[in-house]
This record gives C-alpha cells, structure tokens and sequence, in this order.
C-alpha cells in the first residue's frame, strides 16, 4: 500500500466499544484513535503504523495480527548519553571507524514479526547495514555505518517502534541476564502450587470414600479444583495456547495444537463432571500435564542456551594466548586474562579481547566481523578489537577487556561460515510435527462420527479421550533435549561443536581427509636437525624472530629449537615480514634478507632442490632444515577404527619424506598426496563431493580453512593456540583427539535415540488411542 501523509487520511477520536488495536492488539479504553480506517489505543501505536506503512513494511501484521508492542502510557525515552564517547566505547562490540557492530538485549521480543521487523532495520534506517535476532536470547545483533550521532539516532528508532534496548550502564562488563523471563517463573509456580493442590484435594476420589455419605465434601472439592485449575488453564498454559490459535489463524498445524486441545479438552470434561455431578474430573492430570510441559520448556531453553554454545569460563574454547609474567612467557586459557595483562599475538591468530597495540605493527583482518578481507593498518597505541586476526608479524598487546566468549561465539555462528543442510533427524521431527496434529485430529473425528449414531455418551467420552491422550511432548523435545544434551556432554571432554547440525554430519561420512602437520603430529615433540652453513649469532636471532611470528607448526618447530640456543637473547624487530600461505616466510631485518620456505620459494636455481624447509639469506641458499615429526598417541587406533566406515585421504603441505610410514593407514596413489596448496585441498574435497562422497575434513585450521569450509563437516585440532577459524563446524583440544572414535560413535547413538523416542511415542500413542 503506497504511503499516505496524515492530512491525506483522517485522524480522528472515535468512542470505543471493545475495540482492539490494530498495532498491539490490546483493547482500547474508552476514546480510541481512528486513523486510516484503522483503530489504534495511543499515539504510539499509530506513530509505528505510520513508519511501517510509509516504509512498505506492513506485512508485519501479516505474520501475527498481534505482533506490536503497546506502547500505551509510555514516557518518550532521552538517548543523548550515547552521544557520549567514553559511554559509547563500552556499549559497542567494534568499529574500525566505518562499520561498527554491537549488541541490543530487547525483552520485547516474542513472535515471527519481531524478528521480522527487526531484521528489515535497514529499510527504516539506511545507516544500518545488517541486524540479526537471536530469538532464544533476545538479542539483535547490529552492524551500522559509522557517523555522528548513528547510535543514538538507531535506539531512538528502535525505541519509537516498541523496542527499545535494556541498556544497564551498570551491567556492561557483566552478563548476567535469565535465561527465562521472570513471568516464566510465574507460570511455573502457579502450575507447580496448583498442582500440588489439587493432588491433596483430590485424595477422597483416589482413596475410593463414599461419595454418597460425603457428598459435600466431593462437590466443595471440586468446586475448590476447579478455582485452581482457572489460573493454570489461562494464565501458565496461556502460551500453549496463545501459540495455537495464531498457528490456526495462519492456517497452520503447529506442534502446539494438540497440546492446546488436549488441555482444553481435560478442563471442559472435568468442568462438565464436576459442576453435573457425575465424576470428579481430570484436574489433578491437567494441572500436571501443564506443570511439566513448563518444566520441559525450562529445561529446553537451558538445552537451546547450550545449543547457542554460550557457555561459562569454566567450559571455555580451547584457545589460549601466551602472557606475559615474570617468568616470561606462558600459555594460560583464556579464561585467567584480565584487563591489564600483556599478550602476543603471531600471524594468523585471533584477537581474543579489546586491547592496544604496545609494539610491532599491526595487520588485522577484520573480514570475520566486517565481511571486509582487506587488513587495517595500526600502529603502537591504537585500539584493536576482538575478531580481528593478525596477517604481519609478531604483536604485543595490553588487554582492555576481559575476553568475551560470547563474541567468540557469535562470530563463529554467523551466517558467512553456515553449511545449508539440515540434519535428518530435524528433517523428521519437523515431518512428525507437521502430521502429527493432522492424524490425531483425523482419528478424533473419525472417532466422533463412528460412535455418534450409536452411542452419544460413548461418543463424546471417545472424542475427548483421543484429545487427551494423544501426547506430542517427545516428538516436540526429542531432538533440542537429546541433542543438547550431546553438544554439553561433548563439550564437557573437550569437543565442542558448532550447533546440532553436525551431530548428523559426524554420524553419515562416507570420506576422511585429514592434514599432517599439526594436526596428526605434534608441534612441540618433533625433532629438528639443521644441514648446511653455519649461522652466525645475528642469523639465528634474525631467524628465530622471523619463526616466532608465524603460527605454522613447521615454524614453531623451528624457533622452540633456537630458542633453546639463544636462551632469551633479545630480538631484532622486523623492517617487513609475510607469511605466504603454503609457501613460506619472507622478511627483512635492517640489510639482512630472509626466506624460509619450501624450494619453489626460493630464489635460487634448482640446486635448492631437496626434502626440509630451506633457508635462504641476501638471495644466497644458506641450508635446510629437517623436521621429523612426531604422531599424536592414539592415531593407529584412531585409523583403524575410520577404516571401518569410511574412506582414508591424507593432504599434506609437506614434503613426501615420511610416505613409507604413512602408506600404512592410507594406502597409495589418491589417498596420500603431498605438497598440497590450500587451493588444491579445496579443490580435492570438491571433487571427492561431486563423486557423491560425505567428507569429513580434520586440520589444524592454518592452512585448511577454505577445505574446512568445503567439506560436509570440518574438525579443527587446536593445542594451546588461537588458531581458531569460523570455517569449522567443531573444535577437539589435542589432548582429547585419542578419544575421537569415541566421539563418533557417541554421534550416531544420539542419532539412534531420537529415533527411538520417535518410536516409543508411536509406541504409547497407539496403545492409549487404542483403550
């Protein structure tokens, strides 16, 4: 509907007669406001009408006829605070001085056109780039254009609109919201008390007393049952309820409809009995029905906080950063950092926490948080943000937060590094709930039309029983119980996975393709032998300085044996330093000119030619370095126990030095490859899912991103490195990845048991539809 001006279409005070709001669907009071041949309960409500319509956005109403907010008596809110900068800077997640990104908890949120509306921001605003909601947590993700007054002018649009962000000053270093609002406990209560109740009022029906000699008793009870019953019905089932009747009203069969007829169904048969006197009721299985279903909901929004993988310090990503104390330096988690403590941070690792850059210069690729590849410039004293990772040399950094997990985790969900495939145990349970409500309805009625000729009080009692009976509660739970039970079970022993999806990946390959260095060999127990000229003291050090910086287990390998030599001698600071991916190092200290590479990297003649990684100083090929690696315990039983099931592939940056000992547990010709690029990883996982193959990609997240990214399900292996990639659908900390047939198997058994809930609750269905 093209917008219209207010002089265009009448605004006018017209007596109200029960009329609902067409914005928030609550009734008038006695004067509402007609506008555009609509009814609306405050100038609040009709302001966000008008910003909709005037936007092409009313197909919010569409979603749910009673999707706005009330916005009845509410005071205009003053947002000139987040023009403040010092205020800003701790509300905000990052900016780069063009995008920044930050976070909103909006309690208001609580149906589809919520998230609708919120996600289309952009079309009421054109300074916001993107929004996201998380519905289970009741936060939206923004990213807006950096400008004076943005902020403000974004959270005065959102409060305009009815959701204005919950901004505590106090509560910005600490998150500390429910996983539930308050009212939830409410419910809870109500049902667990009446419950409780009910049950003990109840009792002279369960112990059999005569009814005829206490008549007065029986009925007293009952009429108490039924006033206890009342707030259960339409106050803690009211979601159950309210869930349904929208789902009829889009012509939709939710998994909520039988729940909602089923409870409906308890109260009017036990209404009707007890104000007849002719029984007592259901009261006491109502009350218990509701009383569980919120238990169960309880429990399932716990289940879906763990699903979102927002965990506590003490179930943290296994990525470290090296501090610096008084003994130098030292690995620590990430949960002992602290405002104030010094870190380094080599090419290639991330920024775990908001801090300022003490020495080096910075390289910082912000494309997880941006979507932008190209690296940012920063120099000593500049603010650099959580998210970013390093492409130049070594850095120091001075944290000025505390890591933020939840961050972490945000950039790791976030839809750039999304896989499109659903699991088919969620396949199934979205067919199981979509029918469901159909058969059970279907055999209602059938039911209802083959006693009514014959018998209408076997009719009715048959009718009802079907309603009741019928249950959907494990069809409804199965998989967000079961599956987030395995997601904190895995995470527990140090496997942490991206979402439930990959409970499904991890349980039908039908490929492995693993990388070599550093994933099935450790970094810090390879033997390093050095062949060629003699380096004299400012080589080696030039050397280890240019090593230090790089992530690559190759490197680390290389300066851990240096450093032992040198024994804390100071460091020259590199002029220039890069890391070409797959190639090798390439720096320049002062007139001193590095490489470290494989042969083709080199600037010399074949006569570089030959296993190990070379060195080469000013253009002239100094000598080379031999690396024997050294396999993490548990990969012969890990190989045999994949062989079972799936295909075996080895791609591997190095060199083929160690083929004899490999052939073993890969075979030859296609299954072992060595000297692979990055690309041609990825193009090998390619061409193995074009054959119609399920791979499962496992590296060490350097190297393999774009692989990891590819394969159907990727694996990184991390050691007390923040290495981390977005690209990976789940994270094993080295010192478990013995235990990963274990984890495997514990994969498919999760599988198995959704569907055995499936079954069993054909299972009961049928034997209860059948009395």
């Amino acid at each position: 509907m093209p917008a219209a001006t207010r002089d265009q279409r009448k605004t006018n005070l017209q007596p109200s007669a029960e009329v609902a709001c067409y914005h928030c669907g609550e009734p008038c009071d006695d004067v509402h406001i007609g506008f555009d041949e609509k009814s609306f309960c405050c100038t609040g409500c009709q302001t966000v009408y008008e910003i909709l319509n005037a936007n092409d956005l009313c197909r919010y109403y569409d979603l749910d006829e009673t999707a706005g907010i009330s916005l009845k008596g509410k005071a205009k809110a003053e947002y000139a605070f987040l023009d403040d900068p010092d205020l800003r800077e701790r509300l905000i997640d990052f900016t780069d001085g063009t995008h920044t990104r930050i976070t909103f908890y909006l309690p208001q949120i609580h149906c589809a056109s919520c998230i609708w509306l919120l996600e289309n921001l952009y079309k009421l605003n054109e300074e916001v780039r993107d929004s996201k909601v998380n519905f289970t947590k009741k936060e939206l993700y923004l990213s807006y254009a950096e400008g004076p007054h943005a902020l403000r002018r974004i959270v005065e649009l959102l409060d305009r609109i009815g959701y204005a962000p919950a901004i505590n000053l106090g509560d910005l270093d600490e998150d500390a919201r429910p996983l539930v609002e308050r009212s939830f406990y409410y419910k809870l209560g109500v049902a667990g008390f009446a419950f409780g109740n009910i049950m003990l009022l109840s009792f002279p029906e369960y112990l059999g007393l005569d009814k005829a000699a206490d008549s007065f008793f029986f009925r007293l009870f009952g009429y108490l049952n039924i006033g206890l019953a009342l707030p259960v019905v339409f106050y803690s089932a009211r979601d159950y309820l309210q869930s349904a009747w929208l789902g009829l009203q889009q012509r939709q069969l939710n998994i909520d409809v039988p729940i909602a007829l089923g409870i409906l169904t308890l109260f009017g048969r036990s209404l009707y009995e007890i104000l007849s006197h002719t029984g007592a009721g259901y009261l006491d299985s109502l009350a218990g029905l509701v009383f569980f279903l919120l238990v169960g909901k309880w429990f399932q929004q716990r289940t879906y906080h763990n699903i979102s993988f927002e965990r506590d310090y003490k179930s943290y990503f296994p990525i470290a950063a090296q501090r610096k104390g008084e003994q130098g330096w030292k690995t620590v988690s990430l949960d002992k950092l602290e405002p104030g403590d010094v870190i380094r941070v080599r090419h290639g690792e991330l920024i775990p926490a908001d801090s300022v850059l003490l020495r080096g210069e910075a390289e910082i690729d912000y494309s997880f948080v941006t979507g932008e590849s190209e690296p940012v410039h920063k120099t000593t004293g500049e603010k650099l943000y959580a998210g970013g990772r390093q492409t130049g040399q070594l850095i120091e950094l001075s944290l000025t937060r505390k890591v933020s997990q939840s961050y972490l985790t945000q950039l790791w969900n976030d839809e750039a590094f999304a896989k499109s495939r659903e699991s088919n145990a969620s396949k199934l349970a979205n067919t199981v709930g979509k029918y469901f409500t159909a058969v059970i309805l279907l055999i209602a009625f059938a039911t209802l039309a083959y006693w009514l000729p014959r018998d209408s009080g076997t009719a009715i009692n048959a009718f009802t029983a079907v309603l009741i009976i019928a249950c959907p509660c494990a069809v409804a739970l199965a998989v967000p119980f079961i599956f987030g039970n395995a997601l904190r079970i895995l995470g527990r022993h140090q496997f942490y996975l991206k979402n439930t999806a990959v409970i499904e990946a991890l349980s039908s390959f039908s490929s492995v393709v693993f990388d070599k260095t550093g994933t099935l060999t450790i970094r810090e127990r390879g033997e390093v032998a050095y062949e060629g000229e003699a380096l004299n003291p400012e080589e080696q050090r030039a050397l280890l300085a240019a090593t230090s910086a790089s992530s690559h287990p190759a490197s680390q390998q290389i300066a851990q044996h240096l450093s032992r030599a040198l024994n804390g001698t100071p460091l020259p600071r590199a002029d220039h330093w890069e890391e070409l991916v797959g190639r090798g190092i390439r720096a320049q200290f002062g007139p001193l000119e590095l490489r470290l590479g494989a042969p083709a990297f080199m600037e010399v003649s074949p006569a570089a030619e030959g296993r190990g990684v070379h060195l080469q100083l000013n253009g002239r090929l100094k000598g080379r370095f031999h690396l024997r690696s050294h396999y993490r315990p548990g990969t012969r039983e890990l190989m045999d126990a994949l062989r079972e099931q799936a295909g075996l592939y080895l791609l591997s940056g190095d060199n083929d030095r160690e083929r004899p000992l490999l052939e073993p547990f890969f075979g030859r010709g296609e299954h072992l490859k060595f000297e692979q690029k990055p690309a041609d990883k990825l193009a090998f996982i390619r061409r193995l899912q074009e054959q119609g193959e399920q791979v499962l990609m496992i590296g060490d997240g350097l190297n393999d991103a774009g692989a990891l990214q590819q394969s159907d399900c990727g694996i990184v292996v991390t050691e007390n490195t923040n290495n981390f990639t977005p690209a990976s659908d789940g994270i094993l900390f080295a010192g478990a990845f013995q235990r990963f047939p274990t984890f495997l198997r514990f994969a498919r058994r999760s599988i198995r048991l959704v569907y055995g809930a499936y079954g069993i609750a054909f299972v009961y269905n049928v034997i209860g539809l059948s009395f």
